[in-house]
């Protein structure tokens, strides 16, 4: 790929700051991490407690929270516990102890390390439901790991968000300066639908009901959710278009306040489920750039 002057100049800044906002930011051993952790420790065990509370154990002590890295944490379970009630505590802990981020939920089969049960964080959120709910936690020993997507905040100074801004500033100005004009990417999509259109938008041998959140794929109908209808009303507007994962998260996501790229590919998994009964529609990925919701 060529790259003029202009972008080598940007690019270099910009490999610059990459390199200054670690050290900006400190130690990952700071105070602000080490607070952040405690809060994640007292948030699990608050959940090994009452789970520990519900399945009638009152007296054994409740297990330590180990920190393995990578922003995992785990604790030891040595009996079944409800899973059902897993997401609620865990959910409910975390908005006690302030933490708001993302996170991967997985329950590990203690001897072998097997994942037994999981599920991501929006999957409550979104549905109240998570996947694999209503199984039976046979009697043997578990671990309940919790993964935050996002790294946390590790300093407020000046200088570092400045520096932030202007790497975001340079990473649009190297994007400008390189763009591929043979990618069909849309850029923007309405809120709400026009004066007078329909409110059936149909692609393939499948059509969206905007009004009633539902697809239509093929001759099988599926209910969707707020963000699942939005998400696909975006796909079913721009058909055969490259549509570049933060247009997607901006224009989907963006009334959350927060943009959670893993959000993406857990819907849009979902809508390729839904969408196997219309063999004539795909929802394609493009390594890198986004997705593309091909018509055949």
């Amino acid at each position: 790929m060529y790259v003029n002057k202009k972008a080598a100049f940007a690019l270099h800044l910009l490999g610059m700051m990459a390199i200054a906002l670690p050290l900006l930011a400190g130690s990952s051993e700071g105070p602000g991490y080490h607070r952040h952790s405690e809060k994640v420790n007292l948030a699990m065990r608050r959940v090994a407690h009452l789970l520990m509370e519900e399945a009638g154990d009152t007296t054994t002590r409740i297990p330590p929270v180990v920190f393995t890295g990578d922003a995992t944490w785990q604790v030891r379970l040595e009996h079944a516990f409800n899973y059902d009630r897993l997401p609620a505590l865990l959910h409910q802990s975390f908005e006690l102890h302030q933490i708001n981020m993302a996170y991967d939920v997985a329950v590990l089969d203690c001897p072998s390390g097997e994942l037994q049960l999981g599920y991501n964080y929006i999957d409550f959120v979104e549905n109240g439901t998570v996947p694999c709910g209503g199984r039976d936690v046979q009697a043997g020993c578990y671990v309940i790991q919790v993964t935050l997507i996002e790294s946390p905040t590790r300093t407020s100074s000046f200088l570092y968000w400045w520096l932030l801004v202007g790497g975001s500033l340079l990473a649009g100005f190297v994007y400008l300066l390189n763009k591929r004009p043979f990618l069909p990417v849309a850029t923007a999509v309405a809120d709400a639908p026009a004066a007078g259109e329909s409110p059936l938008i149909p692609f393939g041998h499948s059509s969206l009901a905007v009004q009633e959140q539902a697809l239509i794929a093929g001759a099988v109908r599926h209910s969707l959710t707020y963000r699942e209808a939005k998400l696909l009303r975006l796909f079913a507007t721009h058909p055969n278009q490259l549509l570049e994962r933060d247009v997607i998260l901006e224009q989907v996501w963006q009334d959350e306040g927060i943009m959670v790229g893993r959000s993406l590919d857990v819907f849009v998994s979902r809508l390729r489920k839904m969408l196997r009964d219309d063999p004539t529609v795909r929802l394609v990925a493009v390594h890198g750039v986004g997705y593309r919701l091909e018509i055949i």
